[in-house]
């Protein structure tokens, strides 16, 4: 990581452009309840990629953004998580991090544990488990995610407003049409049906 750059691995609503953005500039996003102050580095990513990483997301904890169910990538899961990959520095990626917590940015992370060990714990938050998911020309790929698995904790039900971010920023990112990205979602929650989630993001199939 001698360059200072990462690739922040989102698998979430961040995925979405517009709204990743306001944790980069500052700004609430449409739909979301709160704001977010911005990073110290306001820039825009240097590159954005596709990517998809092995394992899967899952729905859990209330967002009190969302009012509803979080999405959190546990790489144990069978599968792949489609994702999207923002080539930022490290204290843009710490910023991120912060703000995904409720917390100020201001504060770097040491990522060298997690870029050599894989994984590294901050502590108990629900997005505060850091994951190494490898490199793409030459920068390491990182994304954070709770520190219990799956398996480990209830499922809730996510928003309409937040899988209409998620099929927003998966239609953006994979170029996925409505079919595919409903199949996705609805694969990823026991609340919503592949129907009901295409009705979501297209209104036509009301």
């Amino acid at each position: 990581m001698a360059s200072g750059l990462v690739w922040y691995v989102s698998y979430g609503s961040n995925m979405h452009a517009e709204r990743f953005a306001c944790y980069l500039a500052g700004g609430t996003p449409v739909g979301a309840t709160r704001g977010y102050p911005g990073c110290r580095d306001t820039r825009p990513p240097l590159a954005t990629r596709a990517l998809e990483v092995p394992g899967g997301i899952y729905f859990a904890t209330e967002s009190p953004v969302w009012l509803g169910g979080r999405a959190f990538y546990d790489p144990a899961l069978p599968g792949v998580a489609a994702a999207r990959g923002y080539l930022v520095t490290a204290a843009q990626f710490a910023d991120v991090a912060a703000q995904e917590m409720y917390r100020e940015p201001g504060a770097d992370l040491d990522l060298t544990v997690v870029t050599a060990d894989g994984r590294h714990v901050l502590g108990p938050g629900r997005y505060e488990t850091l994951l190494h998911l490898g490199e793409h020309d030459g920068h390491p790929a990182l994304t954070f995610t709770a520190p219990w698995g799956a398996a480990d904790v209830e499922h809730t039900k996510p928003s309409a407003n937040y899988l209409t971010v998620l099929a927003t920023g998966l239609a953006e990112t994979h170029g996925w049409r409505t079919g595919r990205i409903a199949d996705y979602l609805a694969g990823r929650t026991p609340f919503w049906s592949a129907a009901d989630v295409a009705a979501l993001v297209d209104p036509a199939r009301r």
